[in-house]
């Protein structure tokens, strides 16, 4: 079975990316294609970037990056959560992202965005090129969620029904990309 990993990129207290991120990860489960992990980048607290050698040498030294490559190694796909923050992503992904290089390679993410009223789609379209530099692919189906406030109470996420719609798209396309790009990672 596929395993998708579902990162919330969000660590700021309050955040709407944690009921964001369970939905996405219940509904992935739900859906029946895939063993979900969560990568709560809150809890995972990685520092700025601290290790001494270049990602792609793989010559990690701190505990929290051997955690953090063998999480990211494990899956086969990914789900971004994340918010848009001055018309950018969270630095705590693209913190999260420098961290690994050969970790990345070869597997499709989605993205699940959110914010004011462009629904976040202008942090998903600064990490295509970054996802693209480690061969990552970056799926043209996602789920943007705009005035995010609108949607959340008490801690709980409850989508549009055209949010739910684009996350099963969403999903079943990890799915077929995934499937396109095992045979690259066997070479990884």
């Amino acid at each position: 079975m596929t395993t998708l990993s579902v990162v919330i990129a969000s660590t700021r207290p309050g955040r709407a990316g944690l009921p964001v991120g369970h939905w996405v990860a219940e509904t992935a489960a739900a859906h029946g294609g895939f063993e979900v992990e969560v990568a709560d980048l809150a809890e995972l607290a990685l520092p700025m970037m601290d290790e001494p050698q270049h990602p792609r040498l793989e010559q990690y030294v701190h505990e929290h990056t051997h955690r953090w490559s063998a999480l990211v190694d494990r899956a086969d796909a990914f789900v971004f959560v994340t918010p848009e923050y001055n018309h950018g992503p969270a630095a705590s992904l693209l913190n999260a992202i420098s961290y690994l290089y050969r970790e990345w390679l070869h597997k499709p993410v989605g993205f699940v965005s959110y914010g004011g009223a462009s629904g976040g789609l202008r942090s998903v379209q600064a990490m295509h090129p970054v996802v693209s530099r480690l061969s990552m692919v970056p799926i043209p189906e996602g789920v943007a969620i705009p005035y995010i406030k609108r949607h959340v109470a008490d801690g709980v996420f409850t989508p549009s029904s055209a949010q739910q719609e684009s996350s099963t798209v969403m999903l079943d396309q990890l799915l077929r990309w995934q499937e396109a790009l095992v045979s690259l990672r066997q070479h990884n």
